[in-house]
């Protein structure tokens, strides 16, 4: 069952601009999460005054591409600590762009260059739910977000990744529960938005739930349409981003919020 959200009440979009400070890093730590998630602790001096205060924040990675032309990539930072000026990035392995081969290259004491982020959303709000859809590219930031969440929050999440072998852990003071989708068990391609709908259909959304959808553009939009459509959430009750788009590099998707 679902009730239209009261437009009313509705959560806003707090927005904080940032200076976009580029900065050359040194790479700390490289190691594996699972078998399709790479971590890469980034350190330096040049950390100081890094700010991110949204979960999901991005930055951009400065790469060489294969003809050794610089181009930038979105990353969410995650996770950072000012005391010991060490910049966390996750990257998932899903297709050999300049990005995933650089992480897949670089090793400890190699240099990395970053820059910003230039801004920061936060949504602000009564919410009394939170249900969270993401594919590993967006896991990162859906992390984040559980691990930053307060006791007494309520959280719901659809995760779908390639197997159950690139399942994590994550800590929270919140109430979470996550329902891990593993696409080799059905067959179904990171663009195919069919085991989310599935999912989706088996949910009560409630009223006050605020529902945060990342990961290929094409399937956020078709779960965005179903929400909204079938489901009758308002649409200011949805934050939606396509964190990449089947086909296109550097391409992001974004939604009316």
């Amino acid at each position: 069952m679902t009730v239209i959200s009261d437009t009313q009440t509705r959560p806003q979009i707090e927005r904080l601009r940032l200076e976009p400070v580029r900065r050359t890093l040194t790479v700390a730590k490289k190691f594996n999460v699972t078998p399709n998630m790479i971590r890469i602790v980034l350190s330096g001096d040049e950390l100081s005054g890094f700010q991110s205060p949204g979960a999901d924040d991005n930055i951009k990675m400065i790469v060489p591409d294969e003809i050794g032309k610089s181009v930038m990539r979105s990353y969410t930072p995650r996770a950072y600590n000012a005391e010991a000026q060490e910049l966390v990035i996750d990257f998932a392995v899903h297709e050999a762009g300049p990005a995933t081969r650089w992480a897949l290259d670089v090793e400890p004491g190699d240099k990395a260059v970053i820059a910003g982020p230039r801004g920061s959303k936060r949504v602000m709000g009564k919410i009394d739910r939170w249900l969270m859809i993401a594919d590993e590219t967006a896991l990162p930031a859906l992390a984040r977000r559980l691990e930053d969440g307060k006791s007494g929050e309520q959280f719901d999440c659809l995760i779908t990744v390639p197997s159950e072998s690139d399942q994590q852990d994550i800590e929270s003071a919140s109430d979470v529960r996550i329902d891990w989708l593993h696409r080799d068990e059905t067959n179904a391609a990171p663009c195919d938005a069919t085991p989310l709908l599935f999912a989706l259909e088996r949910m009560d959304i409630m009223p006050g739930t605020y529902v945060w959808i990342a990961a290929e553009g094409g399937v956020v939009r078709t779960l965005r349409n179903y929400l909204m459509g079938s489901r009758g959430v308002d649409k200011h009750w949805i934050k939606a981003t396509g964190y990449w788009v089947n086909g296109k590099a550097d391409t992001s998707a974004k939604f009316e919020e």
